[in-house]
């Protein structure tokens, strides 16, 4: 079976993860079962870690067993592929401050025990300090200061790697996109070494991608 990245399968072109709940879809997502295993079709046009993988970043930090910070969980749909991936090993800390959103992630860790939800404002990371050291920090943020938030979170959680789905548009409405992801670029690079970059277009219009290693 083919492999974009371990945990991370190609079915005719899509990205896949295998079901850690067999039986369920999260999002209404497609499942396939190969022997005794399914796998969940991991739909780019709604989560943009799955665009970035089709759109060929190389690399790829959350592994089995990972810890995994993300902030702006949403209702959880990357949220439960990065649970596939790190399995029961790892765990997945889903920060969200819209109520409603809240309430699918708390629905969605009552079937992945390896998900915690945690109903947080991401730029103030002290107020869950409890979370400790992360291996990733992944951000998907509408905030104009999603890069510093991001940044904010990964030193204060001493995180190894960073990652990003940059909205352009969210940070200045009127400024190229371009212009947008060379200037977030270099504020990453305060404290990061840039591993990957890619644009999500066609499949998230005006959003850039990067994965970062954060500098010891």
């Amino acid at each position: 079976m083919k492999q974009f990245f371990p945990g991370v399968y190609s079915f005719g072109g899509k990205a896949a993860t295998l079901n850690m709940v067999k039986g369920i879809s999260v999002y209404g997502e497609k499942r396939i079962q190969v022997g005794k295993d399914e796998f969940r079709i991991w739909e780019e046009k709604r989560s943009k870690l799955a665009a970035a993988v089709l759109k060929g970043i190389k690399n790829l930090p959350i592994k089995e067993g990972s810890k995994i910070l993300y902030l702006g969980a949403a209702n959880g749909t990357t949220v439960s592929h990065v649970s596939d991936i790190v399995g029961l090993n790892g765990f997945v800390y889903a920060v969200e401050f819209a109520p409603r959103s809240m309430s699918d992630l708390i629905s969605l860790s009552e079937k992945r025990k390896n998900i915690f939800p945690i109903f947080a404002d991401a730029r103030f990371p002290e107020r869950y300090a409890e979370v400790g050291k992360v291996d990733v920090v992944y951000a998907d943020l509408s905030d104009p200061q999603q890069v510093e938030i991001l940044l904010r979170n990964a030193v204060f959680f001493k995180s190894g790697f960073v990652m990003i789905a940059l909205k352009a548009r969210c940070v200045d409405s009127s400024e190229k996109p371009k212009v947008i992801y060379d200037k977030s670029r270099k504020e990453l690079e305060e404290k990061c070494r840039i591993l990957d970059f890619v644009i999500l277009d066609p499949f998230e219009v005006d959003h850039g991608f990067f994965v970062g290693e954060v500098k010891s």
